[in-house]
């Protein structure tokens, strides 16, 4: 009973907020041209839901497709900069400084280069995700407890078994915990991605809807993103409890 309970205080909050953002809009505190109403969004969710559903399946597949291609470049790096503290030196800095370019720079860039096909969403996405993927991993790798390298060498384990026993099974939950990062990330790279430059997708629906003045159109497929990062997210919280279910075993008292 106490876990149905705690399992209402999100909805319980979120309806809470949309109340108070209905009565916000119905008495007059922003227009509804810039702000619409919770009735308005739902009503666009369901006029328009053929037009939506089938710009949610482009968005849908850039985000999956950019965060696979995120995580495989994302882990290779993190072991190659992981095994050779040279490569580290010289990558990691490149890496931090390669967050500081603004995303709506590049991407214009790469649409130029690449065209307006799947490629420079992909690599956008990927961008954007990659960097989170990189760090948690390797923060993984490198909190491996030293009892067990230490146990591994009186054993005379190879550093290529040390590595596939010790310090990548250590490196999983930082992995997951990237990808959780990064889905949500992605939602945002794909935006940004479409409205550069494409003919298809939420992020282009919103840039076409807001001079429309179609407002509620566009919120609809902000609720939509949001849903579907909300989605992935559960979706990686599920297979990292089905692989790692040590890491969510209790290691002592919880308080509440």
């Amino acid at each position: 009973m106490r876990r149905v309970l705690s399992g209402w205080r999100a909805p319980v909050l979120l309806l809470a907020l949309l109340g108070a953002w209905e009565l916000y809009v119905d008495l007059g505190g922003a227009n509804s041209l810039i702000l619409p109403a919770p009735h308005a969004i739902a009503q666009s969710l369901y006029d328009d839901r053929a037009l939506l559903w089938s710009n949610f399946v482009v968005t849908a597949e850039e985000i999956v497709l950019g965060v696979g291609v995120a995580a495989i470049v994302g882990v290779v790096f993190a072991i190659a900069i992981h095994l050779s503290s040279t490569l580290r030196r010289a990558v990691y800095p490149l890496l931090v400084a390669s967050q500081t370019i603004p995303i709506p720079l590049v991407a214009p860039l790469l649409i130029l280069w690449l065209g307006f096909g799947l490629g420079p969403k992909l690599i956008v996405i990927a961008l954007v995700c990659f960097f989170v993927i990189v760090v948690t991993t390797l923060a993984g790798l490198t909190a491996v407890d030293p009892g067990l390298i230490k146990l591994m060498r009186t054993f005379d384990a190879s550093r290529l078994r040390m590595f596939r026993h010790v310090e990548l099974p250590a490196a999983l939950p930082g992995l997951f915990t990237g990808l959780k990062i990064a889905v949500v990330f992605a939602v945002i790279g794909a935006v940004f991605a479409e409205q550069a430059g494409a003919n298809a997708g939420l992020g282009y629906l919103v840039e076409i809807s807001i001079p429309q003045l179609l407002m509620a159109r566009a919120w609809a497929a902000i609720v939509i993103l949001s849903l579907f990062a909300i989605a992935l997210f559960a979706l990686l919280t599920l297979a990292e409890r089905l692989v790692l279910p040590w890491a969510y075993e209790p290691t002592g008292e919880t308080h509440r």
